[in-house]
């Protein structure tokens, strides 16, 4: 332990000159994380409904789609997008392969927690909205959804955290998000792990107000109960 320079684990000063340049790239972060959360969301609704149905052609297809996309790396799926497309003529920019990488990744994560929460409301609301008359989609929109939506909020919200913070892998096909901006300033200061720790704060920080946002909707959905 004595060896160790603990006068070079971080510089306040370099951290402080380099905030606002880091900070440009957060627009892009959560560009990258909530616009992939909404288009998971309405992906992965219909995937949890195919997955749920009866018909072999639609909850097989949507079986092999959910096992693959949990399967596979998520940078191994940007990579695909980015720079094996190409090849066949299909070329995306970066910020294109990116929200389109996240999405189609994190629908998969999200049909599965629709799906549980779907499956946690009692049979029995079915039948009763069968007897009443209503339509499969009036059920849904009406009696299932306002009570699978309240299950659903923490596991959803964890969701969202974790592409927040996969979103700086994005930085891999060259997105200018706040995890490139710091190791560009890293690699031109010599001094990576000062930023890195900067980065590693910022990430903290926009986790946190996303847990605040998570707690308080979690009470709003539990005075319904």
């Amino acid at each position: 332990m004595s060896d160790i320079e603990w006068g070079l684990l971080f510089d306040p000063e370099l951290a402080i000159n380099s905030l606002p340049y880091v900070l440009e790239g957060i627009w892009l972060t959560l560009l990258i994380s909530m616009g992939s959360m909404l288009g998971g969301l309405v992906i992965g609704f219909f995937m949890a409904l195919a997955r749920t149905s009866k018909q072999p052609l639609l909850h097989l297809p949507a079986r092999l789609y959910i096992s693959f996309m949990r399967g596979v790396p998520i940078l191994v799926i940007l990579f695909l997008l980015y720079f094996a497309l190409p090849v066949i003529g299909l070329e995306f920019t970066a910020l294109q392969a990116a929200l389109i990488g996240f999405t189609i990744n994190s629908a998969a994560y999200i049909a599965e927690v629709f799906r549980s929460a779907l499956a946690s409301v009692d049979k029995g609301q079915w039948e009763s909205s069968t007897a009443l008359g209503l339509s499969y989609w009036q059920t849904m929109r009406r009696i299932i959804l306002p009570q699978s939506v309240r299950i659903a909020v923490p596991p959803l919200s964890n969701v969202y955290l974790d592409l927040i913070k996969a979103s700086s892998l994005a930085a891999m096909i060259t997105v200018p998000e706040i995890f490139q901006k710091a190791r560009i300033v890293g690699a031109r200061e010599y001094d990576l792990l000062t930023l890195l720790i900067l980065v590693a704060l910022i990430y903290w920080a926009i986790c946190t107000v996303m847990t605040v946002l998570q707690n308080y909707l979690e009470k709003r959905y539990a005075e319904y109960l």
